[in-house]
């Protein structure tokens, strides 16, 4: 199939479900000849929409590339059992990488990989940033109420009142913080307003902690809401991507990724395939990364069976 008879097959699939995407020429996207063993994916401003579901242009890119023998991880920054449910409308088994790399499991729950945070780091953590306490939330492996603890989760704010909720069976509040830390935790988290979490990245880089951490950022500019991710140092999904590249036998160059993010730099860079969401910053687009289409007009498809069809070509 060429690729504009994909790209027809593409908008009359949306058509018939009720959607409608852009014109794939929109598009930034050269040709690509390297074959394709691995694509890892972005979950939220990459592979769903802002009504928090998969496009069904994206499940049937991904579809078509898992038959075709491609292996397709999702990449998040979400911890696993709140990606599991996207993870699983591919409609077959996949491996999740998790909490901006900390955790690589696989959706039918064999864990293969975890780089937790030291709790003696955690808790020198909490000490240096205790001016922000209000806006922390910690991590564990754990599926129960005390997966995610915060010191009062009426104080995180409104930019992440749905996450509260939805999580809600899972939090527990423990003043202070640093009393919830008797194992390692996967991560910590800082969140509120761009302006608030400002002063907080700063304090997180400022060398206290160097060589002990890593400070991931998610900034969603629109939602006037900044996300600081703490992981064990070397930790991020650009790291666990070429351990999971690595773990597969599939070299560097054989790997495509798609992201939208800060935190998903590393992963971008490590990639052989990279492209870029057109909803990412400027910022982002002037890595020099092929930019496809938005996460509301099918990007993860139009990038995907571009890549396939050069493949194929």
């Amino acid at each position: 199939m060429d690729l504009k008879a994909q790209i027809l097959w593409i908008c009359a699939f949306l058509i018939a479900d009720g959607q409608l995407c852009p014109a794939a020429s929109d598009a930034k996207i050269g040709p690509v000849t390297l074959p394709v063993g691995l694509i890892a994916v972005d979950i939220d401003g990459t592979l769903i929409d802002s009504s928090l579901n998969i496009p069904a242009a994206n499940l049937a890119a991904l579809r078509r590339a898992h038959e075709s023998g491609v292996h397709v991880v999702l990449v998040t920054g979400r911890r696993h059992k709140f990606a599991l449910p996207i993870a699983e409308q591919l409609g077959f088994e996949s491996c999740l990488i998790s909490s901006n790399g900390a955790i690589t499991r696989s959706t039918a729950g064999q864990l293969h990989f975890a780089e937790m945070l030291p709790r003696v780091t955690a808790r020198r953590l909490c000490e240096h940033m205790a001016k922000f306490s209000a806006c922390t939330v910690l991590t564990f492996d754990r599926e129960e109420r005390g997966a995610l603890v915060v010191e009062r989760a009426d104080e995180l704010g409104e930019t992440i009142r749905g996450w509260v909720e939805k999580n809600r069976e899972y939090i527990a509040e423990i003043k202070p913080i640093a009393g919830a830390i008797i194992a390692d935790p996967i991560q910590a988290m800082f969140c509120g307003t761009v302006a608030r979490m400002l002063p907080a990245e700063a304090r997180l880089n400022d060398g206290t902690l160097a060589g002990e951490i890593s400070v991931l950022k998610t900034q969603y500019d629109h939602r006037d809401l900044c996300i600081l991710d703490v992981l064990r140092y070397g930790c991020s999904k650009g790291s666990a991507l070429a351990r999971w590249a690595a773990h597969l036998g599939i070299p560097r160059s054989q790997v495509m990724a798609i992201g939208d993010n800060y935190n998903d730099i590393e992963m971008l860079e490590f990639a052989g395939l990279p492209f870029v969401m057109a909803n990412a910053s400027d910022e982002m687009k002037r890595n020099g990364w092929p930019v496809t289409l938005d996460n509301e007009s099918c990007g993860v498809a139009v990038a995907v069976d571009e890549v396939l069809a050069g493949v194929s070509r």
